[in-house]
């Protein structure tokens, strides 16, 4: 007969590996996954790119899940805010991000603290897409390329600003690039999102914007913007008349992305199945479609790709901000 003690042994040898475990087979216990709505934080306002792209992949993926996602807009500093919120959410599968390269990558070399470690404290779900950004700028500037920008900052030291939708994102990174090429200082004014970046140019309070088309285009199409390139490393082929940075000698390429993350410690069979859902979704056709039609490219593929790709991106860019000098305490 088994004694007392040699039980007590077994089950305390096992605890462990049961502690582990409690988190999935308590979720199990409750039913599958999911049970009830999905929320998914976007850290921008209602309107901006990534907020778009949310509310069109979830329409689909919710079918798919069975239970409606519900979008929650929670903008600040630069994407932190709201991609913060999911990094420290319940990692039960019930709180997932949209976020883009600032918060999820840049943020990471630009501030000295986040409170937040991207790489440890989010899960990659799967990758969104790709847009490029469309660096535009106001008509009262008299210029019509690149160049002709580069060389009005060379002449204007600090007489000009230009708005981002925050610190670590492509809408700042690239244009602080183009200061650098030019010797020149151009002020720089973050703001909560694309609308209200763009419209700070059409109000004149700042002169430059890089964003992606979605926000860009319908001003520039009305004459109130002048696009004068694209960052993608070929030209988008819904705007084949704009040329890349690198044809108007601004040598650098890059991707205003958007991808899908959840707490750093959901459960792999709960990712999994964000993944399958999420990855349907933007194959749809007529999602596909819609993405397109907002100038967006999708490209989702499995969490391990999200991971590698995420990590190719501090490679990019942390040399680049760091050779910019910003920091942010």
């Amino acid at each position: 007969m088994t004694s007392r003690r040699q039980v007590l042994k077994t089950l305390g040898a096992a605890a462990p590996a049961a502690l582990l475990a409690a988190p999935w087979t308590a979720a199990r216990a409750q039913g599958e996954y999911p049970a009830r709505p999905i929320r998914l934080v976007v850290p921008f306002a209602a309107g901006s790119t990534p907020d778009v792209f949310a509310r069109v992949v979830s329409e689909k993926a919710s079918q798919g899940l069975k239970q409606p996602i519900v979008i929650e807009n929670r903008a600040g500093a630069g994407g932190n805010v709201g991609t913060d919120a999911v990094a420290k959410a319940a990692p039960d599968g019930y709180t997932i991000g949209a976020s883009i390269t600032g918060p999820l990558v840049n943020n990471t070399v630009l501030y000295k603290r986040l409170p937040y470690d991207p790489f440890k404290d989010l899960t990659p779900i799967t990758f969104g897409v790709h847009q490029a950004n469309v660096l535009a700028v106001s008509p009262s500037l008299g210029v019509n390329t690149l160049k002709e920008l580069m060389e009005l900052l060379r002449r204007n030291p600090g007489k000009y600003n230009y708005a981002s939708i925050g610190l670590g994102s492509l809408s700042h990174l690239s244009v602080e690039l183009l200061k650098s090429l030019t010797n020149s200082f151009v002020v720089h004014i973050p703001y909560a999102s694309s609308p209200a970046a763009v419209t700070s140019v059409l109000q004149g309070d700042t002169h430059i914007i890089s964003l992606a088309p979605l926000a860009v285009m319908p001003q520039v199409n009305a004459g109130k913007l002048k696009a004068l390139g694209v960052s993608t490393a070929k030209r988008v082929p819904q705007l084949p008349n704009i040329p890349t940075f690198r044809e108007g000698g601004l040598p650098m390429d890059g991707s205003a992305w958007i991808g899908l993350v959840a707490p750093g410690a959901t459960p792999a069979p709960i990712v999994d199945r964000l993944n399958r859902e999420f990855v349907a979704a933007m194959r749809d056709p007529a999602v596909n479609d819609k993405l397109k039609a907002q100038y967006m490219d999708a490209e989702p593929g499995t969490p391990q790709q999200f991971a590698a790709f995420m990590q190719a991106e501090l490679a990019k860019w942390g040399p680049v901000i760091k050779r910019s000098g910003a920091v942010i305490e």
